[in-house]
């Protein structure tokens, strides 16, 4: 079979092509997958995972969980078991895996003190219900006095799953940008 030779025009165009390609669309990242976790349609936790196509170095993991230190201000835990890495911090976690065609990385995190003061607010407004219920069915209790317990529990309750819930889309904006920023470090040019 005889090899294809390109004369020097030819060269030249394939070339100008790449680089006009190069420079005229956008990094492309990885495949990769966003996963959103809802309660009462809030985002409690978000995640990405990554299919890398490769195997990542030791170097270049080394060099990973020193961004996401940087990144997350946190130092966290590095461990691994066998072909699988692990950098965590609380709920945030940072998972290298093996695949049949390299590694994939996982992310995810969880906001779950928005979790508690969602569930205990709701639990407070429910107990608050309950009581001004039984208050309306007890004889000999003061009603004002129950009722503006029940009220003062509810108001509180509510604002509890408000001061949870509140801070949710901000919280999960900036953990998919910065989980989007490690999947970027991921695709730049090896050194």
């Amino acid at each position: 079979m005889s090899e294809r030779r390109y004369s020097e025009q030819e060269v030249g165009a394939i070339f100008e092509l790449a680089t006009k390609a190069q420079a005229g669309s956008p990094r492309q990242l990885p495949k990769g997958s966003d996963t959103t976790r809802r309660i009462l349609g809030m985002p409690i936790g978000v995640g990405r995972t990554v299919n890398l196509g490769r195997k990542l170095s030791d170097a270049e993991w080394e060099h990973l969980v020193v961004k996401i230190r940087e990144m997350f201000d946190a130092t966290g835990r590095v461990k691994q078991e066998g072909a699988f890495r692990q950098w965590s911090n609380g709920n945030l976690q940072v998972l290298l895996e093996p695949t049949p065609t390299g590694h994939q990385l996982r992310m995810r995190t969880v906001r779950s003190r928005s979790l508690g003061l969602m569930i205990g607010g709701f639990g407070a407004f429910v107990v608050a219900a309950a009581m001004l219920g039984s208050t309306a069915m007890a004889s000999g209790a003061d009603p004002a006095r129950a009722a503006s317990a029940a009220v003062f529990m509810g108001a509180t309750g509510l604002g509890l799953f408000a001061w949870g819930a509140l801070v949710l889309p901000g919280w999960s904006r900036l953990r998919r940008r910065q989980m989007e920023e490690i999947a970027e470090l991921l695709t730049a040019p090896r050194e």
